[in-house]
Order: C-alpha cells, then sequence, then structure tokens
C-alpha cells in the first residue's frame, strides 16, 4: 500500500491557546485533535504551525499582500515577541517560496464547442434488473424507472465499438460493468471482454475492465473468471450485519450479509490493490465509523462508505440538521484509522485519499469526473447517458452506441461547467479536491447540474479537513515526541 503521510512543513507549536478555524484569501486554517493545520488551496503546500502561527494568518492582509502591522503587534502581546518574531520569518518565508497565500488561478480557457468529444470510459449497464431490493437504490431497484431488462451482446459490442471510435488518440479505455447487478447477465459480459480483447489486436487500445457488483451470484467459476479478468473490483456491502441486512435485501426480505461477506473474502484473498469495498450509510447508521472499522476487521483494508443519495425513501436520508453529528463522526474514523496505522494495520478509506504532491490532472481539478463528454453510461437498449446517475433521464440522453453523439448540446453543458462557473466553487478553499462535486449529486438536489448541493460541500469539507490531518498526524507526532 502507498504511503498516505508525504513530508509537510512543521512550524514550532506555542502552547496551545484557542482553537483557529477560517478562511483568509484560499490559505485554510482550521483545528483538529489540538492541531493547527493550514492548507493553501492554489498550491496545495500543507502546514502544521503552533497557536502564534496560526493566529499569524488573521493578521494577512490580502490588499497590502503582507501581514498587518497592528494585527501582529496584538498578537505579539497574547503569545510573547519571540514565539510571534520566529513564526512571523518562517510565514513570511513560506509567502516568499510561494508557499502560503499563493494567488488564485485564472480560469482555464475553456476553447469552441466540441461536438467530437474524446470518450476514455464507459459504464456498461449490462442489467437494468437486481436479485436485491436495498431501500435507498437510486435506479429504482435496478429498473431505472423503465422496464426490467439485459443488454443484449449486440448492444455490448457495439458500445465497444462506439468507444474504441470516440477515443481518438487515447489508447486505454476503461469498461465499468454496472447494472443493476450485472452478473445477471454474466454470459454477455463474457461476450464483451471477448470482444474487447479481440479489437485490440486489430486497434490498438487496451481495455481495462471494472466489475461492480452486490455478491449474491459470486460463486467459485465466477470468482475464478472476474479474477482472471477484471482489472478492478467494487464490491458492495454497507457494514455491519445488523446495518447491512436492514437495508440490502432480497425481494423476499431477507438479508444478505451472510452470503455476500464470506463470499467478498475469498475473491479479495488473491487480488492486489484492484478492488474496494463499497458501502452507503443513511440515518439508520449514523454511526457509520463503526461500519467503516468492521470492515476493516474483517480484513477488507480498501473501503468506500459514503452518505446515500437520493433515496427512494427520503426518510433514510440527511439534512443540514445532521452536518455537525456527521462530521463528529468523520473525525472519530480520521482518528481510529491513524491508530491503525501506527499499529501497523493499514486501511485506505477511499474518502480520505487526498494527493497533495501529483492528485489528479488540471482538467479533473478544475471539472471534476469528465462525466458527459470523457465518460459516459450505457443503457441496455444502447442509450448513452452523462453518468450511471443519469441513466434514463431523457433530457440528459447524449445519443446511442448505435448511433453517436445526438444531442452535442448536453455534452457540453457538462463539459463546460466547473468550478469557474460555479460561484459556490470560486471562493472555496476545497475546490481543487473535489472538482466541483458531483453533477448528478446537483441534479438531484438542486435540478441544476452547476450549482452543487450546501449540504455535501459541507460534508466534503470536513471530509478533507480530516484527510488533511491524517497527512499531517505523523509529523505532529515527530513534533511532540
Amino acid at each position: 500500500m502507498r504511503d498516505p503521510f508525504p513530508p509537510v512543513n512543521y512550524i514550532k507549536r506555542a502552547n496551545c491557546v484557542r482553537p483557529i478555524f477560517f478562511l483568509i484569501f484560499m490559505v485554510h486554517c482550521f483545528s483538529l485533535f489540538d492541531s493547527n493545520i493550514a492548507f493553501d488551496a492554489e498550491t496545495g503546500s500543507l502546514h502544521v504551525m503552533g497557536d502564534a502561527a496560526a493566529a499569524l494568518l488573521g493578521a494577512w492582509s490580502p490588499v497590502k499582500r503582507a501581514f498587518d502591522g497592528p494585527a501582529v503587534e496584538k498578537i505579539a502581546r497574547e503569545h510573547g515577541c519571540e514565539t510571534v518574531g520566529e513564526a512571523l520569518d518562517e510565514l513570511n518565508a513560506l509567502v516568499g517560496d510561494g508557499q502560503l497565500y499563493a494567488p488564485d488561478q485564472d480560469a482555464p480557457g475553456e476553447g469552441a464547442p466540441d461536438s467530437a468529444h474524446v470518450f476514455k470510459s464507459l459504464c456498461v449497464h449490462l442489467a437494468h434488473d437486481c436479485n436485491m431490493r436495498c431501500a435507498y437504490c437510486f435506479a429504482s431497484d435496478g429498473s431505472y424507472g423503465r422496464s426490467r431488462g439485459l443488454m443484449g451482446a449486440d448492444t455490448a459490442r457495439a458500445a465497444i465499438d462506439f468507444v474504441t471510435g470516440a477515443s481518438a488518440g487515447r489508447t486505454n479505455i476503461e469498461i465499468d460493468f454496472f447494472g443493476g447487478e450485472p452478473l445477471l447477465n454474466f454470459g454477455v459480459l463474457k461476450q464483451t471482454v471477448d470482444y474487447a480483447r479481440k479489437s485490440e489486436k486489430v486497434t490498438g487500445k487496451k481495455f481495462r475492465f471494472t466489475l461492480t457488483t452486490n455478491g449474491l451470484l459470486l460463486d467459485d467459476d465466477v470468482i475464478n473468471y472476474v479474477n482472471a479478468e477484471m482489472d478492478n473490483l467494487v464490491l458492495s456491502i454497507d457494514g455491519r450485519k445488523e446495518v447491512h441486512d436492514r437495508v440490502r435485501k432480497r425481494p423476499d426480505g431477507t438479508g444478505t450479509y451472510e452470503d455476500i461477506a464470506g463470499r467478498f473474502k475469498k475473491i479479495t484473498k488473491d487480488r492486489q490493490s484492484s478492488w474496494y469495498v463499497r458501502g452507503t450509510y443513511t440515518v439508520l447508521n449514523r454511526d457509520f465509523s463503526r461500519d467503516v472499522l468492521h470492515l476493516a476487521d474483517l480484513g477488507f483494508d480498501r473501503i468506500s462508505v459514503e452518505p446515500v443519495v437520493s433515496p427512494q425513501d427520503p426518510a433514510l436520508g440527511f439534512t443540514v440538521a445532521d452536518l455537525d453529528e456527521l462530521g463528529s463522526e468523520y473525525e472519530k474514523l480520521a482518528f481510529a484509522l491513524y491508530e491503525r496505522y501506527k499499529s501497523g494495520r493499514p486501511v485506505d478509506f477511499f474518502h480520505f485519499n487526498i494527493d497533495l504532491e501529483g492528485g489528479p490532472c488540471l482538467a479533473r481539478r478544475v471539472k471534476g469526473c469528465g462525466a458527459g463528454y470523457e465518460y459516459a453510461a450505457v443503457a441496455p437498449d444502447g442509450g448513452l447517458y452523462p453518468c450511471h446517475q443519469f441513466a434514463g433521464i431523457d433530457r440528459f440522453r447524449l445519443g446511442s452506441v448505435f448511433r453517436g453523439i445526438e444531442n452535442p448540446e448536453v455534452a457540453e453543458l457538462f463539459k463546460q461547467t466547473g468550478i469557474y462557473t460555479k460561484a459556490d466553487c470560486r471562493a472555496c478553499w476545497a475546490k481543487y479536491l473535489c472538482g466541483g462535486g458531483c453533477a448528478a449529486n446537483a441534479w438531484y438536489y438542486n435540478q441544476d447540474v452547476g450549482r452543487p448541493d450546501p449540504f455535501y460541500c459541507d460534508l466534503f469539507r470536513k471530509r478533507a479537513e480530516c484527510a488533511l490531518w491524517l497527512k499531517c498526524a505523523p509529523y505532529i507526532d515527530e513534533g511532540s515526541a
């Protein structure tokens, strides 16, 4: 597993006076577990500092591009002249090096509208049907609000042909087999992989396959095939048995935990890092940190657990009133995962992953996932949609794998939407970490792909703070030793 803790700056710590939590000119300073952390949004530089240095951040004048003299004098009276003088020298050095208070970047040029979008990945819906009836399913129990059905082999082959032709100069193409439950259509899955492998020899493309599954159909034959052919796996499980079985049931109402937990252990036993278990938490398990740790105790060390979005049952969703409780839960989880890391049992929690050294490319940082113009979902009838969560919504239909992009204006809507077109994003310290948030989430909650939902923005920022603290934690411990 990669080291999740790259080097960070460590500024001398003073005696604790008060927590600091504010945003200044794209430098976000916050306090977590009695540590002050500053994050420069424009450069991605991360700094741990004492209370004097943290207080000095409040004396920065964006107009003067310097620390305000009278404010510095007041802080010196509170923290001591020598301590403040040393901290000020270090902060000025960081400013001079471009690691603090870097100017806001200009919005990159978008270019002219282009109907010949280059697609690099497809989410292939092999089944609009499912053998579970999850209470929160955004896809209406796998049917996406329409008639149930499976994708035919001709449509799946057309999907491979479409993305091969629409990938232009790209070599690598990602295919995610999705549903409903894609293993209900296992025969077509195998035919599609075989067709793509033959296509590779002719076109020079390289396909990578991902399978997202609820696990009920993972028998030995399927496991052997999946481990041989699938480059990545996403395995759906919500956590503790009582939590999972409350919402992830069969059509007859019986729970599924006992049937899938063992299968997931078996299929991941001999795989390397190319999988993760993915869960959803609802108001029924506000203590979701316990579910993450339960999955970790089962031996799953690559985990994603995230809040319910657009539930079938609105009673399972969250409101702004839940933010404090959920924030505390993320803090508990961050602390617990750091303790596991120190004891030699690291867990890669997907939503605490922030790469400040390499990270996503500029396009991902300013526009997000590429839904609609680099990535699309294919329904069983061959219809193309910006992503799996838009499948079946006619106004977002891009075209089809048989006829190509027929509604380029839909693709352009997504391509031209990013952090520089969203007023709330432009002033947010976490904008480059989320790329403007999930378009589908924005649509479900605001009926506007260009206006993120404030609840999920606040929740993302809290997760980001926990992730940044996790990167700093080893150096905080080292400095305290």
